[in-house]
């Protein structure tokens, strides 16, 4: 059963291209997406509308995983992006949809995220709460203007 939805926004001092390319580069995507104390294989990406991914979360402290994968169902670079998440079993049960909406403003980039049928299974605060830390590391990741 799916029933909580988070939504988050945040501005990012880069631009919109440079935070999109986070979002769909595998490399990146293991640094900044996994929460605190979690680690992350991306095992299959392919960066376009209909594409699909897969990849799995580490909790380092025991050593369980889940995996879950899902299809990108619009790819518009530097922009938007919606997808779909689904675990493996024995994960919790059901589909949610994240959306990604990037938008260049005076200083970088607004960000807006909302992620919708996250199973009941984990509560949607917890989930809020994770993905607070993962946009932490995006900023990290994204931010610094380092030279050649």
């Amino acid at each position: 059963m799916s029933t909580g939805t988070v939504q988050l926004h945040r501005i990012l001092r880069a631009k919109a291209e440079k935070v999109f390319r986070a979002f769909v580069e595998p490399d990146a995507l293991s640094r900044w997406l996994p929460p605190h104390g979690f680690t992350c294989s991306v095992e299959k990406l392919e960066a376009r509308q209909g594409g699909t991914f897969r990849m799995s979360f580490r909790n380092f402290t025991s050593g369980n995983s889940h995996a879950f994968g899902g299809t990108y169902l619009e790819f518009v670079p530097g922009e938007r992006l919606r997808y779909t998440d689904v675990f493996d079993a024995p994960g919790p049960v059901g589909e949610m949809i994240t959306t990604i909406e990037l938008r260049a403003v005076s200083c970088g980039t607004e960000l807006k995220v909302v992620q919708e049928g996250i199973p009941a299974a984990i509560p949607a605060e917890q989930c809020h709460l994770g993905w607070q830390e993962s946009l932490e590391y995006l900023a990290r990741l994204v931010e610094p203007e380092i030279p050649g």
